[in-house]
């Protein structure tokens, strides 16, 4: 059993089956209407609010989030549903309230930030701490105690729909990146969801809640680094089940990873939260239990403590197979101690809410404004320039006639991911106002450059065949001196959209007939910048390396609101570019899945007609100025179970204050199992003056070096790693090795997992 307090043991005490049960499912008050979750018009059974209530209720679901409410109206309501069970029901326990916050709080006028994607293509874990944070706040001021983010599945193919979810492809990025998120989340006092636990990422051939066929290396190696640092690191309080089922056991009813893993081996004593409707799957999709309580069955003594969104199966269902004998009520009790435990450190065993709720709240402050325009700002990735940009040159000349094209150029859609409420609720409300200030990049251009004249036709849509508006829009270009063409996707759910949750794709070039628009425009001889906001890397070699391609390519990973400013403040040259690749530029989808993580089998070869080498790689980004890496140093030696220091020299070549995201990576040359050819082991992000120099030292603990062995036992290994910093992970700068000495050691869950980095002695060269 849990170890809880002596209070919630007492109040566990009095409880019968059904007041039990009711702790350990949610009710969604709005549920029906709008499809917000997979199957939801099949499966959501919500009923009556008063009736499913009478014995309590564990969670209320998605409160703000599934309908355009009035948020200072719906915490008048919120209160009164809390003051009800409070005085109303026998045992007056509260609701735990959660929402979706992937891309912050999924309610109706709330800030909407850019999507995880972008924040990995910041590296700047300490800004999405800070958003987290904001985030966090709003979410407390509105009654609401535990958020569903962040998603910590790592990138293994881009046609998944739901790479717009993810932070990168690479488990260290992943991991340092979600930690903090939940770090800013929590110290707000709401609890983080981490998802999706785990292998959701890696389905079949990028599908969907496809199979999985991850072995237990790929597990270990690479999708369970990052829940690891955010439950041992970060201190996660809650986590939720993949769908997915991996070599035939779906996910939602495996001991191995929800207990055995997740709580005996990392400690994990927070709650394990069913994603929406997953214990009914068990029964109705993956055929693994012949009825819902038989489906209950497995996920409770799997571990999954709370089924959500609604009670399908932990209610009539769960109560039949414990009276019957089919499960031992032990299994309750373990969950609900949980759940009461989770109540508890939230205050809501001792909340009256006799206070009164917030009469006024502004979920998009100047602060929330700030942090999303610094996160926009730091996230774009210049992939290519030939000089056209910046638009704004040193000597102040800029052009007088820009054409800014494509379909994404003036839609704030565009701007924002699949979990934006937006995207996500809003588009079923043509009606409604957005709430909130989100500029295009249409519109944030022609701020950003008041003196240039600035023209706009679409040209066509991101979807469909139709190129009625390609004449128009080249006879535009033609006229200008510089044409901007925005391209990309729209985010949407299961069918709406060309990313998102269900919106995979079997190709990955470019939705529609964009790819033709920016061609057809590159032929005019116009200096041409593609700017691509997307949810997924799109196979854009023509782009990159073809006669076809435009000056400069800028990709932004859904920016959010600030997003249509920051991408004009980096075209004028206001803002250098500093974001970096958090997943490879795929050459095509026959080449995925792909990994920059790969063994030497993984990459190119010989023996194959086929080249699965991306166009750009993981960590690729380009700025207005240039930076040199030399004088890497490293210790020569380091015990298996040790750490070891390296230091580089950085220094900003050009004439312009700058960004610099320094990579080490490393790759074991020699290993008793394959493994990959680079491997990122820390990263910082430096803030660097023109001519200026530092010295970037980092501490690498030997668990960045680990491996899983032949016996599954995850070790470091004795033998020599080459270690290199560079502006990709396949530029090798600066580079050095070192050797690992002594016997293998067991990696420990007290071992240190996080590389720790300082700037060390500034200089700033004379620019007389």
């Amino acid at each position: 059993m849990p170890q809880v307090s002596a209070r919630v043991r007492a109040l566990h005490a009095q409880m019968t089956l059904e007041e039990k049960l009711a702790q350990l499912v949610g009710f969604w008050v709005d549920q029906g209407g709008e499809v917000v979750a997979p199957m939801q018009g099949e499966m959501a059974t919500s009923g009556r609010y008063e009736e499913a209530t009478e014995h309590g209720i564990g969670h209320l679901t998605r409160v703000y989030g599934t309908r355009p409410v009035d948020p200072v109206e719906r915490a008048a309501w919120l209160w009164d549903a809390q003051r009800r069970l409070r005085t109303q029901t026998r045992l007056g326990i509260p609701a735990l309230v959660h929402e979706e916050c992937l891309t912050g709080l999924a309610a109706w006028q709330a800030a909407t930030f850019p999507t995880p994607l972008a924040w990995g293509a910041a590296f700047d874990p300490e800004l999405v701490e800070q958003m987290g944070g904001l985030i966090g706040d709003s979410m407390r001021q509105l009654g609401v105690h535990q958020g569903l983010a962040p998603v910590l599945d790592v990138i293994r193919d881009p046609r998944w729909g739901r790479v717009d979810e993810c932070i990168g492809e690479d488990p260290y990025l992943v991991g340092t990146v979600g930690t903090a998120y939940v770090r800013g989340l929590q110290g707000a006092g709401v609890h983080a969801t981490l998802k999706h636990f785990v292998g959701y990422s890696g389905s079949h051939a990028g599908r969907n809640h496809a199979p999985v066929s991850a072995g237990p290396r790929e597990l270990s190696d690479v999708l369970l680094p990052p829940f690891e640092m955010a439950v041992l690191d970060g201190g996660v309080r809650s986590v939720m089940n993949a769908y997915v089922e991996i070599d035939g056991v779906p996910m939602a009813s495996d001991p191995t990873y929800l207990t055995q893993l997740l709580r005996e081996r990392w400690g994990f004593d927070g709650v394990v939260v069913a994603d929406y409707f997953a214990v009914a799957f068990l029964h109705v999709m993956h055929a693994v239990a012949a009825d819902k309580g038989e489906a209950a069955a497995l996920a409770l003594i799997a571990g999954i403590d709370i089924e959500l969104p609604t009670g399908d199966t932990y209610l009539e269902p769960l109560a039949a197979a414990v009276r019957s004998g089919r499960l031992d009520e032990v299994y309750v009790d373990r969950a609900v101690l949980r759940a009461l435990a989770q109540k508890e450190e939230l205050g809501l065993l001792d909340a009256t809410f006799e206070e009164d709720p917030p009469t006024a709240i502004d979920l998009d402050s100047p602060a929330h404004r700030a942090a999303a325009r610094a996160l926009a700002q730091e996230s774009v990735v210049l992939l290519t320039n030939d000089g056209v940009l910046p638009l704004v040159q040193a000597d102040g000349t800029a052009p007088g006639r820009i054409a800014v094209l494509g379909p994404n150029a003036d839609r704030a859609e565009a701007l924002m991911g699949c979990y934006s409420f937006v995207n996500h609720v809003l588009v079923h409300h043509p009606d409604v106002p957005m709430g909130f200030e989100i500029p295009t990049v249409l519109a944030a251009l022609r701020a950003e450059l008041p003196g240039a004249r600035v023209d706009h036709l679409a040209g066509c849509d991101v979807e469909g065949d139709d190129r009625s508006g390609f004449e128009a829009a080249v006879a535009l270009a033609a006229q200008a001196d510089v044409a901007v063409v925005v391209v990309g996707d729209q985010a949407g759910l299961f069918g709406r959209g060309t990313v998102g949750e269900g919106n995979d794709t079997q190709t990955l070039t470019l939705p529609g007939v964009q790819r033709e628009l920016v061609e057809a425009v590159v032929a005019t001889g116009t200096p041409v910048v593609m700017v691509m906001t997307t949810g997924r890397p799109y196979a854009v070699d023509w782009a990159v390396e073809g006669p076809s391609a435009p000056a400069a390519v800028l990709q932004a990973f859904f920016p959010g609101e600030e997003g249509g400013t920051a991408l004009a403040g980096l075209l004028s040259g206001r803002v250098a570019p500093s974001g970096r690749l958090p997943v490879s530029m795929p050459r095509a989808a026959g080449a995925q899945p792909y990994s920059y993580l790969h063994p030497i089998l993984g990459g190119p070869s010989e023996v194959t007609a086929t080249d699965s080498t991306p166009v750009l790689p993981f960590g690729h980004g380009l700025s207005y100025t240039t930076f040199e890496h030399t004088d890497l140093v490293v210790e020569p030696q380091v015990a298996a179970d040790g750490a070891f220091s390296v230091q580089v020299s950085v220094r900003n070549t050009g004439e312009r204050d700058a960004a610099d995201v320094v990579q080490l990576y490393g790759r074991d040359v020699y290993a008793s199992v394959t493994r990959p050819v680079a491997q990122l082991l820390a990263y910082r992000r430096v803030q660097l003056a023109a001519g200026e120099q530092v010295v970037v030292r980092f501490e690498v603990p030997t668990t960045r070096l680990a491996l899983t062995d032949r016996d599954l036992v995850r070790i470091v290994e004795p033998g020599r790693f080459d270690l290199w910093v560079g502006p990709s992970c396949d530029a090798q700068e600066a580079t050095a090795s070192t050797t690992v000495v002594g016997p293998a050691h067991p990696v420990r869950i007290t071992d240190a997992r996080l590389a720790t980095s300082q700037v060390l002695r500034t200089q700033v060269a004379d620019r007389a």
